[in-house]
């Protein structure tokens, strides 16, 4: 099986933390954190700092790698495949608006809408809206 690597970004603000709503032919509608595949030779933390700009046009410092996810699936357009992720933490001073000028054909075909959550909102709704389920669990324990 193919194995492929992505850097995630947990973006807080506010209390809140951002999240993109992904539809694609593969699930339902899910959200899930910003971020993207590594590119050829490049490590997870400067992916991150990469995919930072491009989906949000956002340039703040990367911080601490909060968790690595190891699963199998397929997101748009592809056939499933082992994903190594890694979940970096990223603050910002307010929640700004995001920028779509670094998106891809792929990502405004399957990014709906984006929205800061707070984890009180997160809990309210079935742990199968967000990829991967444990999101809203990830977000509370993001230290202070």
């Amino acid at each position: 099986m193919e194995i492929r690597r992505s850097a995630r970004l947990v973006i807080v603000a506010e209390d809140a933390v951002l999240l993109f709503r992904y539809h694609d032919e593969h699930h339902a509608p899910f959200w899930a954190t910003p971020g993207g595949e590594l590119l050829p030779g490049e490590g997870y933390a400067d992916a991150a700092r990469r995919e930072l700009r491009e989906e949000t046009g956002l340039d703040l410092p990367i911080g601490v790698r909060l968790e690595k996810r190891d699963a199998v699936y397929a997101v748009a357009r592809s056939t499933p495949a082992r994903w190594l992720e890694e979940y970096f933490l990223v603050r910002s001073p307010n929640q700004p608006d995001i920028q779509r000028d670094g998106w891809t054909e792929e990502e405004n075909a399957t990014i709906r809408a984006w929205k800061w959550w707070r984890v009180e909102e997160m809990r309210e709704q079935p742990a199968s809206l967000f990829k991967p389920e444990w999101l809203p669990d990830l977000f509370e324990r993001v230290p202070a």
